[in-house]
């Protein structure tokens, strides 16, 4: 590994693969992308584990084409937090994959105690379900699946994707007394490792098939929302990213870990042993996708920036149930008074997404998290120049759009701190953008509806009363 190696990035992301060969001086060399396609269908939504592995290896091969392979370091793997599915001993499916958000583990969630997206419920419905008891099987986490795949053999899982199987960080164990109450027998779940750490190498088979060098070390990764985190440099204390796509993940740093009793944050732990307190909402761009034609949005971006905020106050899921920065299944769109046009409508749902990003600040305060450090943005929705001004203006920050902001970035970036740190991997490899700074005032122009909104959402029970009350101070002293 020499100071002229080149590290790959493989994102596994809800709507595409994407693959990045990046320098040590974070140039992208070579970037490659390819589609995934879902099934939804009320709470259920899964993918197809075997086309994730075929658009790795497209993508794998397409940046391949442009990289010397004796060049190339090693390889990082992130994936959506909470997708799982059983494997066989040949590394076949056999069970669907149920993604991050899939529901159905509702009566699981309550015997582990836990909400019904996260993986351990959705692990403890796969195996009731499967007719796979009389075999050899394992869990896989969505990128232990790629993994795997890559180095032809069953690997460790790394520890921030066992986050959300159960896994103990502060006791760096699997809760086998636990899984052994309700009936998951300990074979089912791999060894874990801390991110960064060396897993394997990719066999010559998976060489053939992605283009990597055989040999080449495959290095724990991190979640979606973490590998985001790392892309934009926020590994030190104080230091927030939001990541608004979808939906809408904030994760920070902070040097103890944060102790939330209702369970809507949850904190990862980083190479450099610095806590990663985080949530994701259910709020996010998926809204815009569901309530305006692509082709109508840069006329409404546009429209919706010569006015000032709208007056209609929305709330805006695009799905039931909220998960942070309040946990509430029943939680569903409204709107507070009635927009006059389509123009008005898009707007206040920007502002909407904008509101609940400061209620997920204002709770990280109240539980004891710094606010000191840079605010970066970053996901699909920082191509909005209107909606980044909205959410500087509601946060009264000025917030940074690193130069790179895509998860394979951060994995690239990950995997070159085996030959350094983390911190000195991201001072080398990643680079300051543009900044946004607001644009109005957050009381003049902006507290009146965000107290509706907090009000609103106490009043039907979702919102609990401390941290409205909390917040409602928060507006009041901005």
């Amino acid at each position: 590994m020499s100071s002229g190696s080149v590290w790959i990035g493989i994102d596994l992301g809800t709507q595409s693969v994407r693959v990045m060969a990046v320098d040590e001086t974070g140039s992208v060399l070579a970037m490659s992308s390819q589609p995934l396609t879902a099934r939804r269908s009320g709470r259920e939504h899964t993918q197809n584990p075997d086309e994730w592995w075929s658009a790795v290896c497209t993508c794998c091969k397409q940046v391949m084409s442009r990289v010397a392979a004796e060049r190339v370091g090693g390889l990082a793997v992130d994936a959506t937090s909470g997708t799982i599915l059983l494997i066989d001993q040949h590394l076949r499916p056999v069970s669907e994959a149920l993604m991050y958000d899939d529901g159905r583990a509702q009566d699981e969630a309550r015997e582990v105690q836990v909400q019904p997206t996260w993986a351990l419920p959705k692990v403890l419905w796969l195996w009731r379900r499967t007719q796979s008891r009389d075999r050899e099987v394992r869990l896989a986490h969505q990128n232990d699946f790629i993994n795997w795949r890559l180095a032809g053999t069953p690997l460790a899982t790394d520890s921030s994707h066992s986050l959300k199987t159960g896994y103990k960080l502060q006791e760096d164990r699997w809760p086998f007394d636990t899984f052994r109450k309700v009936g998951l027998p300990e074979p089912l779940f791999p060894e874990v490792v801390a991110p960064g750490s060396i897993l394997g190498t990719v066999s010559a088979g998976a060489a053939a098939e992605t283009g990597l060098p055989a040999g080449l070390p495959i290095i724990a990764g991190m979640t979606d929302g973490c590998a985001a985190q790392i892309a934009a440099g926020a590994v030190c204390e104080g230091n927030w990213n939001s990541v608004l796509g979808t939906t809408l993940v904030l994760k920070g740093v902070t040097g103890r870990l944060l102790h939330d009793p209702r369970g809507a944050v949850y904190s990862h732990l980083a190479p450099n042993g610095k806590w990663l307190p985080g949530g994701a909402s259910s709020t996010g761009a998926g809204i815009i996708a569901k309530r305006f034609a692509k082709e109508h949005l840069e006329q409404l971006e546009a429209e919706a920036g010569e006015r000032g905020p709208a007056e209609v106050v929305v709330y805006p899921l695009h799905s039931t149930g909220e998960r942070f920065p309040f946990v509430a299944p029943l939680a569903e769109y409204f709107e507070l008074g009635t927009p006059r046009d389509t123009v008005e409508l898009y707007r206040a749902i920007l502002e909407g997404v904008a509101f609940i990003e400061r209620l997920c600040f204002d709770y990280m305060k109240m539980l004891g998290a710094s606010l000191a450090g840079t605010f970066s943005i970053s996901g699909g929705a920082v191509n909005n120049q209107l909606w980044n001004r909205i959410r500087a203006s509601v946060l009264g920050r000025t917030l940074t759009i690193p130069k790179v902001t895509e998860p394979a970035f951060g994995m690239a970036v990950l995997a070159s701190s085996v030959t350094s740190s983390l911190e000195e991997a991201v001072s080398r490899m990643v680079s300051p953008g543009a900044t946004v700074e607001p644009a109005f005032g957050f009381q003049a122009n902006y507290s009146e509806r965000y107290e509706r909104l907090l009000r609103e959402l106490e009043r039907r029970g979702w919102l609990p009363g401390a941290l409205a009350s909390y917040s409602l101070e928060q507006a009041g002293t901005a």
